[in-house]
């Protein structure tokens, strides 16, 4: 009977221990299978979108000697992003969800605005503003309005409103020679962003021009 009874002990304390580690599998199981299920979920990449330089101008625009620096554009924080901008009333500021431009807004504006100068064929060198360029002028720019705008068209297809400050900067002297704002505001053809995007293209690409061609032609006419 001592025997017997020593005997059913230990078989107790194995099952014990089996069941034990039986329900901390279990548990330990589930706390898994639940972690799996609050884990969040990828989301897809946004769509990035680019802009094309300016590449047309009239033969009769003056070809120029001298070197030009192009700044980084200033622009409120708003517009200091990838995101594509859109305004639905005067006072607030949104972004277009799944989309963005392939660079900060600045930055992408000033790398277009060096190729629309180099597209001119019209000015010996020009290139971003860095210590080893030797610049007879540095243009600074502010980028003021960059975005599409809902709340003069209700529900259809928005305005694209680009509206862009210029500032020439004659060196070493470092002054402001002249001064002018370039903008435009075209409207959309439809809601789609392929179409958005495109008339984003356009407005750019005519403020662009104007700001080259007003560079080219500002020195001689200030006797800068």
């Amino acid at each position: 009977m001592i025997g017997k009874t020593r005997k059913d002990e230990v078989m107790g304390s194995i099952k014990g221990k089996h069941g034990r580690l039986g329900i901390l599998a279990t548990v330990l199981i589930s706390f898994a299978l639940a972690s799996c299920s609050i884990l969040p979920t990828p989301k897809a990449a946004p769509q990035l979108y680019t802009l094309s330089p300016k590449s047309t101008y009239k033969k009769s625009m003056p070809v120029v000697n001298w070197q030009l620096a192009v700044d980084l554009p200033i622009a409120p924080s708003g517009l200091n992003a990838p995101r594509i901008a859109v305004v639905r009333s005067p006072l607030t500021i949104d972004y277009f969800a799944g989309a963005q431009w392939i660079d900060n807004a600045p930055a992408m504006v000033q790398r277009l605005l060096i190729e629309s100068f180099e597209n001119s064929q019209k000015i010996i060198g020009v290139g971003r503003l860095t210590v080893s360029l030797r610049a007879d002028y540095i243009l600074r720019t502010e980028l003021r309005e960059f975005q599409a705008e809902y709340y003069e068209t209700g529900k259809g297809p928005p305005n694209i409103f680009v509206r862009v400050n210029a500032k020439l900067v004659k060196m070493p002297q470092r002054k402001i020679i002249a001064s002018a704002t370039f903008d435009r505001k075209l409207p959309s053809p439809n809601n789609t962003k392929t179409g958005i995007i495109k008339t984003f293209d356009r407005a750019l690409g005519k403020v662009m021009r104007d700001i080259v061609v007003w560079t080219i032609n500002t020195p001689s006419r200030s006797g800068g």
